[in-house]
This record gives C-alpha cells, structure tokens and sequence, in this order.
C-alpha cells in the first residue's frame, strides 16, 4: 500500500486532542486511530504491536540476524490532530498535475493563494491532497504516521539488515503531552526520529524553548458616576499589560531565530480579566529575558493598581533539542544522506514550534525530526504531495540502511 492511501484511511478518524481535558488522553477518540493501527501493525507483521492504557501504541521489527546487539532506532509520530480547527468529517481532494496556480477549496470561499503561500510554484506538476476548506486535513501528524508505516512494511519486506526497529504513536502532541507518558525503557530504542515536520528535505533539531503564561487581573468595580479615582477596570489593565510587551516581538513580526509573546486568549470585564500567552525563544538567554519581561510588567502593574492587581504564573513547556542533539550528530548526517540519496539537498530548520522529539530528547532519548512532505498545518489550508510522501517512506528506509550499513 502507498504512503498516501494509508493517509486517506487514517483522516477519516476524528481525533483531535483537547487541550482543557484532565484525562489521560485528553479525548478518548483518539484509541478509535490507535486499535486501527494496532491492527494493521499485525497484520503487516509487527506481532508485538499494542495500545496501552493511556493510548500509547508501540510495535517492533526484530533485528535481522546478526544484527541482535546493534543499537535501536525508533520512528515515531502522533495520533492526535490540532483542536484549533475542526478535523472532523475531513473531504481529501486530489488534485493531479498541480499547474502551480492559486488553489480554490470547495465551495467554502477560502482558496491557497501563492501570495501567501510561495512554495506552491515548487509544487508545479506534483499531485497534491488538500481540503475542501471546511475542515483541516489532518496530515499533521497522519502523514507521519502513514510514511512509519508504510516504511516498515516494505522493510520486513526487503534485504536491509538492520538492529531492532522500535515504532512508536502518541496521543496529545498537539496540546503538549504527547511525551508525557512515553515509556522510553519500553520502546527499546537508543536514538529515534520523529516524522511531523514540513519539506521532505527538511531535518529539525533546533526548536524553541517554550513557556506558558497565564495573567489575571483582578478588578475594582464601581458605579461608572462615581469611579473617580477608584474603579479598577480589569479589562483596560489587562490592555495596558499587553501594551508593555514589545510590538515587535508577536508572530506575525518575527522569523527565524526571533522569539516571540503570543497572545492566544483573552477574557475579561470590569471585575476580572484573563490573558494567556506563549512565550518562546530559541536562545537561552533571551528566553529567561522574555519570562523576567512579563514579570517586570506584572509588577509594575501591581505597583501603580495595587498588590494583586496582577497575578501572573508562567509554566515551561519543553526545552530546545540542541544540546540533547549536539553529542550524536551522526542522527543528522544519516537524515542528511538518505535524503541525498533520493535526489533532494537536505535543509537544516529550526522549529518555531516543538514536538515530541524535544522533550524525549531531554528524557534521555535523542530524537530529531524530519519532514513529510506536508505544508501549512493546523488549518484548511492543510495539504501534502503524494510525491513527497513517497520520498519521506525512502528517505527512513535510507536512514535504517546507512544507520546499519549493510545488506543481505
């Protein structure tokens, strides 16, 4: 089976995590992808394929013989599609011979325009699989998964002698928890890749450090006739903080290396306001700057409103992979080869983002990320090259195969 039909099959599962869920995994629709693919790791051969209870699913392909005592290498991707837009009842749309023109999603008004979307023209002539813009497609990470799998299945298949081949599928990556329960001594890998990038060219071991932050502001309400000089309005203090962060430092205004605040939700009334952010940098120190900036501003708005005015509570997310990385190189100048050798020049990206890999790599186990061949996730704008699918499924085969240097 081809990369993209197994990608077909897999969005057809709803199975977006929700980030306001206490439970373990956030929605429990996220087991429906999970026994399919339990299944279909059986019957592919990978018999000691499982789900746990808390909807991790791993599988191996045992060593070749011979090859018994060499290091594992794990694959792994998530389950879990992005709660910001719907992934439920996903249309795919084929589209054949890409001529590399604007893009219009179904009768849903929205369209892919190359103004704002410039790698189209590198697309021309390949096949692509987007949305009928009402839903996002769900590549992000069912790519990921799809390419593992078809990956695997072509390597029991073939003459590649390899070590233990550990497969493993997480719930939750989208709302931060995909690595909290992964069971490291379990998956039975030395070193591992995550598949839940962009480019199939593209190799990620830089990533953000990462924080949330959450604001309250505590109000003085009071008759407007006769609020002077007494009524604290929580809403316009809440303004007021976001005004004392940098206008320059928002993701729209940044690129690269460049960290950011981002708002992602607002609340409020006279009384009571809320603001959550993200804060993120790459570097180290710019990022303990950024957090000791809203504390400063928390501060500050204490000081001219009054002690608890402002609470603030910033919680870090994950690390940046790097230093993890940085003692096994080897991992990147493998990726970087079997992406050669399917004809592509590999590209070095830093995340402006995180995934599973960041954190795993600080619990021990070293894992970079490469791409799927998909492009503009999380929205309806959502779509992958069936062609960069199948580069990606060779692109791991070619990691296996220089990771352990031999064949049959």
């Amino acid at each position: 089976m081809k990369a993209y039909e197994r990608l077909l099959n897999y969005v057809s599962v709803y199975t977006a995590s929700d980030e306001d869920s206490n439970t373990v995994p956030s929605t429990s629709r996220q087991f429906d992808l999970a026994k399919k693919l339990v299944e279909e790791m059986k019957s592919i051969g990978i018999s000691d394929a499982r789900v746990d209870d808390m909807c991790y699913v791993y599988g191996t392909i045992p060593a070749t013989p011979g090859y018994e005592n060499k290091p594992g290498i794990g694959f792994i991707a998530h389950m879990d599609t992005a709660p910001d837009f719907t992934g439920e009842n996903v249309k795919p749309v084929i589209l054949e011979d890409y001529d590399g023109s604007d893009i219009v999603l179904g009768n849903s008004g929205k369209t892919i325009e190359n103004k704002y979307f410039a790698h189209l023209g590198n697309l021309k002539g390949k096949t692509l699989i987007h949305t009928d813009g009402t839903t996002l497609l769900g590549a992000d990470d069912k790519a990921g998964i799809a390419e593992i799998m078809t990956m695997a299945e072509r390597l029991i298949n073939s003459d590649i002698c390899h070590g233990r081949i550990c497969i493993g599928f997480t719930p939750d990556e989208e709302v931060g928890r995909g690595a909290d329960h992964f069971d490291i001594e379990h998956f039975g890998a030395t070193f591992a890749y995550t598949v839940d990038g962009s480019a199939e060219n593209e190799v990620e071991y830089e990533n953000f450090n990462a924080a949330g932050a959450e604001l309250i502001f505590n109000g003085f309400n009071i008759h407007p006739g006769e609020a002077t000089g007494r009524m604290i309005n929580a809403a316009l203090v809440a303004m007021e903080f976001n005004s004392l962060l940098p206008p320059t430092a928002t993701p729209r205004t940044t690129a690269g290396y460049e960290g950011f605040f981002h708002l992602c939700d607002m609340e409020g009334d006279v009384s009571r306001a809320t603001l959550s952010y993200i804060i993120r940098d790459h570097d180290e120190a710019k990022f303990a700057e950024k957090k000791a900036l809203m504390e400063a501003a928390c501060k500050f708005i204490n000081g001219k409103y009054g002690e608890g005015t402002c609470e603030l509570t910033i919680t870090d997310q994950y690390r940046n992979m790097i230093e993890m990385i940085k003692p096994h190189m080897r991992l990147i100048d493998n990726a970087f080869e079997a992406i050669r050798r399917v004809g592509l020049e590999p590209k070095a990206v830093a995340i402006r983002g995180g995934t599973d890999g960041a954190r795993l790599s600080y619990n021990g186990l070293p894992c970079p990320n490469l791409g799927t061949g998909g492009y503009c996730f999380h929205g309806p704008y959502e779509h992958i090259t069936i062609e960069g699918m199948d580069n990606v499924v060779q692109i791991l085969l070619n990691i296996v195969e220089i990771s352990y240097g031999a064949k049959n």
